[in-house]
């Protein structure tokens, strides 16, 4: 009985670790890179600063009709593997008139900072 719950310890212990993305291997974030909502949006500006418990930006999202909207993002900051992960993203336009979460993850660590691939 011991040992199947030995066993059983460790091969979740296993599949929690497998689980775990491996943010290192994330890119880079780029100056500009495709909207996580789709419709052709172009996010820009996307630079994230941690402080407080928090990672913010600002940025804009164009359309391909080259309309900018300006936003801001805030993410809840997590020490991470010798890093910080900016997860649960809320968004919001500049001007109030709209608000949203977002998928989209940054990895920080040694000063370079990746973004969820997706």
């Amino acid at each position: 009985m011991r040992r199947t719950l030995v066993l059983a310890v460790t091969l979740l212990a296993s599949a929690s670790s497998l689980a775990q993305p491996s943010y290192e291997s994330w890119e880079p974030l780029r100056p500009e890179f495709p909207s996580t909502g789709g419709g052709g949006i172009v996010i820009r500006g996307y630079d994230p600063v941690v402080g407080n418990g928090r990672c913010r930006t600002d940025f804009q999202a164009v359309e391909p009709n080259g309309t900018i909207y300006r936003n801001e993002a805030e993410f809840d900051a997590r020490a991470l593997g010798g890093g910080i992960l900016c997860t649960n993203g809320r968004w919001r336009a500049k001007d109030g008139s709209a608000s949203g979460t977002t998928p989209f993850e940054v990895f920080i660590k040694d000063g370079v900072k990746r973004g969820s691939p997706g």
